[in-house]
């Protein structure tokens, strides 16, 4: 954290009037000659904002630079730290570092309090090599953080020094699947092997391991939906025989496999998870059902015992600790460690109630991705569940998959008073923004009359499926070089799925272009909600649609021809995984059964 502060030196043998006056800036101290008396602190005052700017303002030049061998170190040394990637999604995609979290320069003040919430860890950005890690580092510094270094020359420098450079997002969890189906041996079925059962009768029931809404989108016929998560916790419930066979998928490997694993180290023998999930059964020739609503049962009396105690068992075999309110208030209070405080119920059981100082994030979600809700290498996870079941199976996961320090709250909601609703992110800055709404009907007039232009700062996929007739696409990170392409309309309406983002490039937005800026009143949701026209595709393209890293599960990014090549690709990058993470040498899985 950069410090400044003035400190008078007071009188010395100078010319009668003047004063010597120390400044401290960025650890070092200059003297300065000042009148002194009211005209002297009038001009020390002007002075003093004049130079304002250049004088406490941090620059590009005042972080540390690390190279890539000093930070291969620093991410080896068991130490807490983040490293961030700030770049769009679609480009952090192509080519990252292993342990890079990307957390976009777009959503910075939105994500970074809940990925990385204490501000004096250790943090390196990197990029690739074109500055926008200095300009997440200067932002990252207003917000607080004081432990701010930058891969120098980002990840070409790093590919350049001999280490492995990733494509695709959440790789650690990704890989740790694959590692878990070849140590494991996880037993698994082709789409045409399962098509036959099916056609002959056999007994077989399929369990889609994925979220609801992905599972919504698309699945297999008859198949039903329970996240990997609730496996063991809703199992029970489900019309199983001695001789059925489990059959379990998602939308590619991952989750399939840790859904099948999940049951067979809770004691079934009969379990399968489908080879290449949904895509692979599509591109197999076979019809996918679209927006089911079969979704297994919670347990009570006899049935959620059980549950719990095989969870209890799991949990025991692969170390998972359990800690109570006092260890919690004590984690809380160590200054040099971080801890996370994830409830990990479905969003419905979240909604109804949760603890004010825990974040969200549905167990099968958080095995799948960690690092998209937890920032912090070797940090603390506390997982909330008040049925405990879902977060014993969620930690023991965790715990192979490198977070040895995942544990479970015991009685997480006992003397609590538990807030309602999705969880609002505190976003610095944005309580202090003040521009106009305007209602759809209001703007769809305004449109008509070509008295508005409308700037869309959704995901690129969602501008896709559908925006506002004539919206530009827009990313708020480079608005400058956007606003030359934006029509010369007398308003600006911005509009988007996330109203945080919309707010703050509205305010950014207003300053470049020095032009009257609306906020559409509800977002595109109110648009569409008032069933006013939509146009698809990528019509106004202000700079390149590359926001979203798109994969065959990402409903709506691929299609035709286009989908089974992806499909391909991914499973080809997917069963890769294994032997380039041996190569990196940066993650570590433990766990796996001797067979």
């Amino acid at each position: 954290m950069l410090y400044n502060e003035w400190v008078y030196g007071g009188d010395k043998k100078l010319p009668t009037g003047i004063k010597e006056v120390h400044m401290r800036a960025n650890g070092s101290t200059r003297k300065f000659a000042a009148f002194t008396g009211q005209a002297a602190l009038f001009i020390l005052v002007a002075l003093f904002f004049i130079s304002a700017v250049s004088v406490f303002s941090a620059s590009a030049s005042d972080f540390r630079r690390i190279t890539a061998k000093a930070f291969r170190a620093m991410e080896s040394d068991g130490k807490e730290i983040a490293i961030i990637d700030p770049r769009e999604e679609g480009v952090y995609g192509k080519a990252h570092l292993l342990l890079a979290v990307n957390v976009p320069l777009s959503k910075l003040e939105i994500d970074i309090g809940n990925s990385v919430p204490r501000k004096s860890t250790r943090l390196v950005l990197t990029d690739g090599g074109e500055g926008t890690a200095e300009r997440a580092a200067l932002k990252l510094d207003e917000l607080g953080y004081s432990s701010i270094s930058i891969l120098d020359g980002g990840v070409p420098a790093w590919k350049t020094a001999g280490f492995e450079v990733f494509s695709g997002t959440s790789v650690p969890s990704k890989g740790f699947a694959e590692w878990i189906s070849e140590v494991y041996h996880t037993p698994s079925i082709t789409p045409a092997e399962l098509k036959k059962k099916l056609a002959d009768g056999k007994d077989v029931i399929v369990l889609d391991s994925r979220p609801f809404n992905e599972y919504a989108n698309m699945n297999i016929p008859g198949s039903i939906n329970v996240p990997s998560s609730e496996l063991v916790y809703r199992f029970s419930e489900l019309p199983v025989k001695k001789d059925t066979l489990v059959v379990v998928n998602c939308a590619g490997r991952t989750r399939g496999i840790i859904g099948a694993q999940t049951l067979i180290n809770a004691g079934l023998k009969n379990v399968v998870w489908l080879k290449g999930g949904t895509p692979a059964w599509s591109m197999a020739g076979f019809e996918l059902e679209h927006s089911s609503s079969r979704i297994a049962p919670e347990p009570k009396g006899e049935k959620y015992r059980q549950a719990l105690q095989t969870a209890q068992k799991i949990a025991a075999k692969y170390n998972v600790k359990t800690i109570d309110a006092k260890t919690l208030t004590a984690y809380k209070a160590e200054k040099d460690r971080s801890v996370y405080i994830i409830d990990i119920r479905t969003p419905d059981d979240f909604r109804a109630g949760h603890r004010p100082d825990s974040t969200y994030a549905w167990g099968v979600t958080l095995v799948q991705s960690t690092e998209k809700f937890v920032g912090t290498r070797n940090a603390r996870i506390v997982l909330v569940d008040n049925h405990m079941v879902r977060a014993l199976m969620t930690a023991s996961w965790l715990v192979q998959s490198g977070w040895p320090d995942a544990v479970v709250l015991a009685e997480p909601f006992k003397g609590i008073k538990l807030e309602t609703g999705d969880k609002k992110p505190v976003v610095p800055g944005l309580s202090d923004i003040r521009l106009a709404q305007i209602e759809p009907a209001k703007l769809n007039e305004l449109l008509q009359a070509k008295k508005a232009a409308v700037i869309d700062f959704a995901d690129s996929l969602r501008y896709k499926q559908g925006h506002i007739p004539g919206a530009w696409f827009a990313i708020r990170s480079r608005l400058t070089e956007s606003l030359n392409k934006f029509p010369d309309a007398p308003v600006f309406v911005v509009t988007g799925d996330n109203p945080a983002l919309v707010a703050l490039a509205g305010r950014d937005l207003a300053k470049l272009s020095r032009k009257p800026v609306s906020i559409l009143a509800g977002g595109n949701a109110a648009w569409r909600k008032a069933k006013l026209p939509l146009n698809k595709g990528f019509e106004n393209l202000s700079t390149e649609a590359d926001n979203v890293w798109g994969t065959p599960g990402t409903w709506g990014f691929f299609e035709g021809k286009e989908f089974d090549k992806a499909a391909i690709e991914y499973r080809d990058w997917e069963l890769q995984l294994p032997a380039q993470l041996e190569r990196s040498g940066e993650v570590k899985f433990t766990g796996a059964p001797t067979r």
